[in-house]
């Protein structure tokens, strides 16, 4: 597949370009490859749908999961218009995504102020150092969730 990735890094450009020309959001687009074809596409769309989540690389992760029907996409193919940032990054681990390909880093988003640096600072810092105010609650209660879960007969491990 290594030799198709600049057909597709292209792909994830474009998505990029009109997302940027739509107003989107961010200058970032994603597409996650199969088996050779695409079966997920993302464009960053922040702004357009009020959702600090709907990052390029997350849109495409989900439209690839509906797309095969399954939470994982094991074998699979990432590429990126950007290093991911933490969250996405992170997705793309919980969907099993074999490889990943990207074009700028996070120096050159930071630079156009898309930085995620004070996001890895914070999740390297202990919880009662981050910005935002933790606190622990239920845990008892949560747990024995756990353990219905554990028991159910309608449970998949993921």
């Amino acid at each position: 597949m290594a030799e198709n990735d600049a057909y597709f890094m292209a792909e994830a450009l474009d998505l990029a370009r009109r997302g940027i020309e739509r107003g989107d959001g961010g200058p970032f687009g994603a597409v996650i490859v199969s088996q050779g074809r695409i079966i997920g596409r993302g464009w960053n769309q922040v702004v357009d749908l009020n959702d600090p989540t709907a990052h390029a690389e997350m849109q495409a992760i989900r439209q690839a999961c509906q797309s095969v029907a399954n939470y994982h996409i094991p074998g699979s193919v990432l590429y990126a218009t950007c290093e991911p940032c933490p969250m996405c990054l992170s997705a793309a681990y919980w969907a099993h995504i074999e490889r990943l390909v990207y074009a700028a880093d996070a120096e050159d988003a930071a630079a156009i102020g898309f930085s995620d640096r004070a996001i890895k600072l914070e999740l390297d810092k202990p919880l009662v150092d981050r910005s935002i105010i933790v606190k622990q609650l239920h845990r008892k209660e949560s747990l024995a969730l756990f353990k219905q879960w554990e028991m159910s007969d309608k449970k998949k491990k993921y």
